[in-house]
């Protein structure tokens, strides 16, 4: 039985796990909380720091293989591991381009992949030099997260919100569509792509509010979509899974936004709306299997449950939402809610694109019934 090791251990690493039970695989966690998400589902818990490059090592050295589920994991340990003969996925290179936003960004450049004009900043008077970027959006090379380390500047009194730290300020693009394209890259270098999903975002805290999927876009721009994503994959050259966010602007011209070497948000929908979802697909690269079908099944919309100060527990709103036609819920298992932080996911199914609509309003409306009560949302 292969043993394979998770780094991080929140609910990405929580659905992996899932995932993993339909296999013969042995699996190991490691993350410095012990009550996270996925601590309770593997069958080893090690507590340690992902981002140190010791703790990596000491704990993926016995295994077969390791994988991550978020970008913040040491690569020099990676890469050591590599060395002693522990599959790495996806490869320590890959993960070192994407876990730095301007490496990212250079590298879309140097391979000649669209993606929105920028320049890099270190302090807020880099910045100040470049206001014919304006309106422009400020990201920090690393430590952003689910909207943190992201300002929108749209004129020159922003500039008091810039990072004075290494960061990309890149010009707005002007969407008329957000999307995203996973794909799924085997050992021997064989690819499956998942259909599109739109994105629906929170402008307030730059999180997924829901999204739709597969997104509807004309044929051509989903070809050249589809080209962009392939072009940017192929490049990093690393077997596993990737989620390449695009923008569609008001010209129908499409720009790579950011790539995630791993599982995404934006592909949570698969686990019911997909025959193979984006977290068995993992397991199938891991364990040398043939890529699996990324066909829909059917249309589906998915809602993130965003929390407020409370203790987690599960509420009134959630049984009500569970009770809803084609719903499937997604709880995480955080002890602790606040503000912005992903409590779960609601998938919904059906072949009617409105009625999607209409239940991921409910959803919202539902869940956000907690916000209601504590005035944060009016």
């Amino acid at each position: 039985m292969l043993k394979v090791g998770i780094l991080g251990g929140g609910q990405l690493g929580r659905m992996l796990l899932q995932a993993a039970a339909n296999y013969q695989v042995e699996t190991f966690v490691m993350e410095k909380d012990v009550d996270c998400p996925a601590a309770h589902l593997c069958h080893h818990f090690v507590k340690g720091d992902i981002t140190n490059e010791e703790d990596v090592i000491a704990f993926g050295k016995n295994l077969d293989a390791v994988t991550i589920e978020i970008e913040s994991v040491s690569v020099r340990g990676l890469e050591k591991l590599r060395e002693m003969g522990v599959k790495v996925y996806p490869s320590p290179e890959a993960l070192n381009i994407i876990k730095n936003k301007i490496r990212q960004k250079e590298f879309y450049k140097s391979h000649q992949i669209p993606t929105a004009p920028f320049v890099i900043t270190e302090n807020i008077d880099n910045v100040r030099s470049h206001k014919e970027f304006l309106p422009a959006v400020h990201k920090l090379a690393e430590g952003g997260y689910d909207g943190r380390g992201v300002q929108i500047l749209t004129d020159e009194k922003d500039f008091e919100n810039a990072f004075s730290q290494p960061a990309v300020f890149e010009k707005q693009v002007n969407i008329k569509k957000e999307i995203a394209i996973i794909i799924a890259v085997a050992q021997d270098g064989k690819t499956a792509i998942y259909p599109p999903s739109e994105m629906i975002f929170d402008p307030h805290l730059n999180l997924l509010l829901y999204q739709l999927s597969p997104a509807i876009i004309p044929e051509k721009i989903l070809w050249k979509a589809e080209a962009m994503a392939l072009a940017v994959v192929k490049n990093l050259q690393s077997a596993g899974i990737f989620a390449v966010e695009l923008f569609i602007d008001q010209n129908d011209d499409v720009w790579v936004n950011e790539t995630a070497p791993r599982v995404h948000n934006s592909g949570h929908h698969t686990i019911e709306g997909n025959f193979s979802s984006q977290f068995d697909m993992v397991w199938r690269i891991i364990l040398g299997l043939p890529l699996g079908n990324t066909r829909k099944i059917t249309d589906t919309a998915l809602v993130n449950l965003i929390g407020i100060e409370g203790d987690g527990k599960v509420d009134e709103q959630v049984w009500q939402i569970a009770q809803l036609d084609n719903a499937f819920l997604h709880l995480y298992g955080k002890k602790e809610s606040r503000p912005g932080r992903k409590m779960g996911h609601v998938n919904i199914l059906s072949a009617d694109r409105s009625e999607l609509v209409h239940l991921a309003n409910k959803v919202r409306h539902l869940w956000n019934k907690k916000y209601y009560e504590k005035g944060e949302e009016k």
